[in-house]
């Protein structure tokens, strides 16, 4: 085996295959679209989403507020973390 041989077969094609793996995990990255920045114009109209669009009409009452006096608190921790 020459010298040019054992290059080709350790190096040269062993880089190729890399190259070939680089290019087909970067394809997605250079083909689409640009991404919105901040501080860029936002020209599309707003889309407000809900898992429930019933429930946007202001009257669901399914978070408590915390207002009444006689609830039982059973969580421990919170942002002290004293458990």
């Amino acid at each position: 085996m020459s010298v040019v041989e054992t290059i080709l077969v350790y190096a040269v094609i062993p880089l190729a295959i890399y190259g070939v793996i680089a290019l087909l995990t970067l394809r997605d990255k250079f083909a689409r679209t640009p991404r919105y920045r901040p501080g860029q114009p936002w020209d599309h109209p707003a889309v407000w989403w809900t898992a429930n669009p019933a429930g946007v009409d202001g009257q669901s009452g399914a978070v408590p507020t915390g207002g009444a006096k006689s609830s039982k608190r059973t969580a421990k921790g919170g942002a002290r973390g004293s458990w």
